[in-house]
């Protein structure tokens, strides 16, 4: 990541805190209220093909003592009420704000990976990771909703892993690529205002 990649990440980031620190403040005694605890619900993602972090957010789904991979239509059912509606929203995406703070994530970038996808994908995303991982991208916008389609229709949790390592990682590296050819300051805050306003748009 280049020094004024990672200014801007930080600047926006204190901006947004000091505009958004009353919502999320707010959601968070929502959920407490409403689901009990855990708040927020911490997975390790990579940055790097071999580091780790703790990515957060707020949590959406009933716990589980074992939750392996990606999200299916399997686990539609663990979906909270309060989960569903941050969903809509992207709220439960407020808490990597301060992934961005700690220099975990960019603001744009691909989405960081679970470890098992890294390790049964090594050459891909030795590729894919040579850019900062991000809270959204060009493969986000592009391909996100397709991806969330695709998933939705799978009934158990070895065929949405199939789908997933056969249908969407191949998709969006290639997506994350183009963007990593292609990455500028102007670039990233015009991906950051195409999410902004798509979630408007269809929300």
């Amino acid at each position: 990541m280049t020094l004024s990649k990672r200014m801007f990440d930080i600047l926006a980031a204190l901006v947004l805190l000091s505009i958004l620190w009353p919502l999320a403040m707010g959601l968070s005694l929502w959920i407490l209220l409403r689901e009990g605890r855990p708040v927020l619900y911490l997975s390790e993602r990579m940055k790097t093909p071999d580091q780790g972090f703790q990515l957060w957010k707020f949590r959406t789904m009933t716990v589980a003592d074992r939750d392996e991979g990606v999200s299916g239509g399997h686990k539609a059912s663990r979906i909270t009420p309060t989960g569903a509606f941050l969903r809509k929203y992207r709220l439960d995406e407020i808490p990597q704000i301060w992934n961005v703070l700690r220099g975990d994530i960019s603001f744009v970038g691909p989405r960081p990976p679970l470890r098992r996808y890294v390790d049964q994908f090594p050459e891909l995303y030795g590729r894919v990771l040579r850019s900062r991982p991000g809270i959204t991208g060009m493969a986000t916008l592009v391909y996100h909703r397709h991806e969330e389609k695709l998933l939705a229709e799978c009934s158990d949790a070895k065929q949405t892993e199939d789908v997933y390592r056969r249908r969407c990682v191949p998709q969006k590296a290639r997506l994350d690529l183009i963007y990593q050819n292609r990455r500028t300051l102007c670039l990233d805050a015009l991906l950051m205002l195409k999410t902004v306003f798509r979630r408007i748009k269809i929300h």
